[in-house]
């Protein structure tokens, strides 16, 4: 029935002009030739479309019979596999492409990974020479498909190991190679175009200028084709060094990315190094921060500075401290996210960046730009609640890296922030910890610094030896910087005479033992009474039990909070651990107070 239909409108069709074909011809030809293709005639279709006389009507109408072939040759063990895949080649060259573009489009869209990656296989090379043959609509209608083709390829898992990309277990590798491979002739397009234009640049009239719009909007279609792609899959996906990985279909990706951006005029290291500045002005197209999303050009900055891709673009005036305040936005942005790989890229970029500075020479005028105090705020973050002990590990070791390349004056001033900012007992400790060894440095001979020493060094000290809520201070809560303050104080009272007071801690200890010594000596008695009569009760209330297996689960309360509920045993386990803790802190106040006394006397 099928047949016989799609028979008749076709010979009726043949005595017609390809203007005259009427909406039924349109519909009985569409519906009837796809039912005979997916019936299985697709011999017959093939003898019709391939008939010299059919040539005009296949021009017009052939496009629509796209949707019965895709599923045949995506499959290829269909029986009638060779007859479909020669329907499809000569509609591919004789169809016009405007049409040809819309119905290979919409057969491009797919769920399936495994059917994505095949489906763009197919598709890529038909869809390059069908936007080769467009004319002035050939930028636009490249963007359009570019963002078809990436919305399927974000539709992909991503490799997670080495092992996933050498196998490319999730045919994203082959996508990005195919991708590679589609966009070729448009980059070597949009490249000629630039070197014509630049030759040409004094003879414009017209007609050219007509023409240098049509080429400046397909160099922006290529350039929203990298952005994109920076930032999905570059970002995403882990790029292996070559000595890990000495084949990588992704690092050749990235590499075809970046040199398609130079390609069409744009410089590297101003996308790199100026991410707020604007670069250029495009009359009717993108604004800034849509032409140049931030998240992508931190994807940029990642690859050149961590993978070293495009380096040799790079003028190698640029000073480390110059490139390390031009990335700092990168890793800011990189390091406000929540995603494990974007953490992660944000302090490789930062650690990469620090270590080619030159220890101790950042000056304190660099705190006066945001990102030096926001970017730390950030890998405070990472350090106290990132969920993965590896990133939490390395956040530290660069939180430590960035404080090694600052000067005297910046770190002191860097210290009073973090104190003041952190709100963390773990991170202020540390800090103490950091201040101490500054002190100490100071301390050595020929080494003598204005900023821990005597009359700088006092304000700071003020901060440190303090309780945040003085005797009612939750000690366990706050027991690392307690810790760290305790070990402070007992060095400066070792290490500094009495007669030489460098530190002025002789002359401010009897400040420090009333805001500090002893508002810490009544905390330690109240928290050690309030434990005991927990550890009391909670001893009383296992005694009363009636049986064992009808032992109840306790709740006790600290301060306002409930400790999480565990059995007795836990419990008592848990109380005798604090009572410790404070016998502990109070060891060390002890000593001091000896260490006092003994100086103090004659």
């Amino acid at each position: 029935m099928a047949l016989e239909q799609l028979s008749d409108v076709v010979q009726r069709c043949q005595a017609l002009p390809s203007d005259s074909y009427t909406a039924e011809d349109h519909d009985i030809f569409t519906i009837a030739g796809r039912s005979c293709i997916e019936e299985g005639n697709s011999a017959q279709v093939l003898s019709i479309v391939l008939d010299e006389k059919n040539q005009d009507m296949v021009r017009c109408m052939g496009w629509n019979l796209l949707p019965p072939l895709i599923p045949v040759l995506l499959k290829k063990e269909d029986k009638n596999l060779p007859q479909c895949l020669a329907i499809f080649n000569h509609l591919i060259q004789t169809c016009r492409p405007k049409e040809l573009l819309i119905g290979l489009l919409e057969q491009l869209e797919q769920d399936d990974p495994d059917t994505i990656a095949e489906s763009l296989h197919l598709l890529l090379s038909p869809l390059q020479k069908v936007l080769l043959c467009l004319g002035s609509r050939k930028p636009s209608s490249l963007g359009m498909t570019l963002s078809s083709v990436l919305d399927q390829v974000a539709k992909l898992p991503l490799p997670r190991t080495k092992e996933q990309e050498e196998d490319d277990v999730f045919s994203l590798c082959r996508c990005c190679t195919d991708l590679t491979d589609f966009v070729r002739p448009f980059v070597d397009e949009a490249r000629q175009n630039l070197l014509t234009t630049k030759t040409h640049s004094e003879d414009i009239d017209k007609t050219t200028a007509g023409q240098d719009e049509m080429e400046d909007e397909l160099a922006t279609e290529l350039l929203k084709f990298c952005m994109k792609t920076l930032s999905h899959p570059l970002l995403e996906v882990q790029l292996w060094d070559p000595d890990t990985l000495p084949v990588s279909p992704l690092r050749m990706f990235a590499t075809e990315i970046l040199e398609t951006l130079r390609a069409i005029g744009e410089s590297l290291p101003s996308l790199v190094y100026q991410p707020l500045l604007r670069r250029k002005q495009v009359p009717g197209f993108l604004e800034e921060e849509v032409r140049y999303p931030k998240e992508s050009l931190a994807s940029l900055a990642h690859l050149v500075f961590v993978h070293h891709l495009a380096a040799d673009t790079f003028p190698s005036v640029f000073s480390p401290v110059f490139s390390l305040r031009c990335t700092m936005e990168h890793i800011l942005l990189l390091l406000s996210r929540t995603e494990d790989f974007r953490i992660q890229k944000g302090l490789e970029l930062y650690e990469k960046s620090l270590v080619r500075v030159e220890d101790g020479s950042l000056p304190a005028d660099l705190l006066e730009i945001k990102t030096f105090l926001t970017v730390p705020q950030n890998l405070v973050k990472v350090m106290t609640i990132c969920p993965r002990h590896d990133l939490r590990t390395r956040g530290l070791k660069v939180f430590q890296l960035s404080v090694d390349k600052f000067d005297t004056e910046a770190k002191y001033r860097f210290f009073q922030y973090m104190l003041k900012t952190s709100n963390h007992s773990g991170v202020e400790g540390y800090i103490i910890k950091n201040i101490k060894n500054q002190i100490d440095i100071a301390l050595q001979p020929g080494n003598s610094n204005t900023w821990f020493e005597g009359v700088h060094l006092l304000p700071l000290l003020r901060k440190v030896l303090i309780l945040p809520d003085g005797p009612e201070t939750d000690l366990l809560q706050y027991l690392d910087r307690i810790m760290e303050s305790l070990n402070l104080l007992r060095y400066l009272v070792i290490r500094d005479k009495v007669t030489e007071n460098q530190t002025g801690i002789w002359t401010e200890l009897y400040k420090i033992e009333d805001s500090f010594m002893k508002p810490l000596r009544v905390g330690i008695n109240m928290s050690r009474a309030h434990y005991e009569r927990e550890l009391h009760n909670t001893m009383e209330a296992k005694k009363k039990k009636k049986a064992k297996e009808e032992e109840s689960v306790l709740s006790v309360s600290v301060g306002d909070e409930k400790l999480p509920s565990m059995t007795s045993e836990s419990q008592i386990q848990a109380l005798h651990s604090a009572l410790h803790t404070f016998d502990m802190i109070e060891s060390v106040l002890v000593r001091i107070e000896e260490l006092v006394q003994v100086k103090d006397d004659p």
